[in-house]
């Protein structure tokens, strides 16, 4: 019994998070309106709407240039954090830690909110300019960039970086062609992890975002409260897209990284 119940018990809470998901999934390929309906027939009119529809095109197309392009600055900062607040003394590595936990910890309204006030009230930044935007999304992204590095460079061995530089490197040589090198899997972790964050943001997005622009999230949440049947079904589809996605892009992750092992593993021996 003591084996079994931890077991039953995880099924069950797999249970409560998919079970929704693929039921979402299985009503994208029907002709249903509302969830849970009977379904008379399979059709892909969904996906068909997805992409023929201008306007959920314009939106999907610029949730992923603003997803690509802060997760990028995100990912350059948060490293370039991790690194520094790693070889800082410990006064400011404590400091630096604990800064950035407090984006991680706060509340993404208040986040967006604050930045709303700072940048658009206050300094008088055009909202239309995307610039409050796209600093809303690296502010979310790049403490989460700079905790998914920062294990990688407690894993990694110190005296790599003293030894570059005792056999003629520079600090900047030692940096790219020692330290980085080590930090990559690190590094793609948080800059994918950078992406979901600014895909599935919504707070921060609404404070912060042209009134004229919509991300998925801001989409979504407009859309469901009674827009066109057409546009929510449609929507169950773009769930489940990216649904899959993230399925495809973690199982690729977690065979490249066991390859990578056996290898090491392999060298080893």
């Amino acid at each position: 019994m003591k084996k079994i119940t931890p077991i039953i018990w995880l099924c069950i809470v797999l249970c409560f998070i998919y079970i929704p998901i693929l039921m979402l999934a299985v009503y994208s390929f029907t002709d249903a309106t509302i969830v849970g309906a009977d379904i008379t027939a399979f059709s892909f009119d969904n996906y068909i709407n997805l992409f023929a529809n201008e306007e959920l095109r314009g939106m999907i197309v610029g949730t992923v240039v603003l997803a690509l392009v802060s997760a990028t600055i995100a990912t350059i900062l948060g490293t370039l954090g991790a690194i520094g607040g790693f070889y800082s003394k410990k006064a400011g590595k404590r400091l630096l830690q604990s800064a950035n936990q407090i984006p991680v910890v706060n509340a993404d309204i208040v986040t967006g909110f604050s930045l709303c006030v700072l940048l658009i009230v206050l300094l008088g930044v055009n909202k239309d300019t995307f610039v409050p935007l796209g600093i809303g999304h690296v502010v979310l992204c790049a403490p989460f960039v700079y905790l998914s590095v920062l294990p990688k460079l407690k894993q990694m061995d110190n005296n790599l970086y003293e030894a570059a530089l005792d056999l003629g490197a520079t600090p900047a040589q030692a940096l790219f062609k020692v330290v980085l090198p080590q930090l990559i899997p690190g590094i793609l972790s948080g800059f994918i992890l950078a992406i979901t964050l600014s895909l599935d943001d919504y707070f921060i997005t609404t404070y912060t975002k042209p009134s004229t622009f919509d991300t998925i999230s801001t989409y979504v949440v407009n859309a469901t409260k009674g827009g066109q049947t057409e546009i929510k079904t449609a929507l169950w589809a773009l769930s489940t897209l990216i649904f899959l996605i993230v399925v495809i892009v973690v199982i690729v992750m977690n065979v490249t990284s066991s390859k990578k092992k056996t290898e090491v593993n392999n060298e080893k021996i």
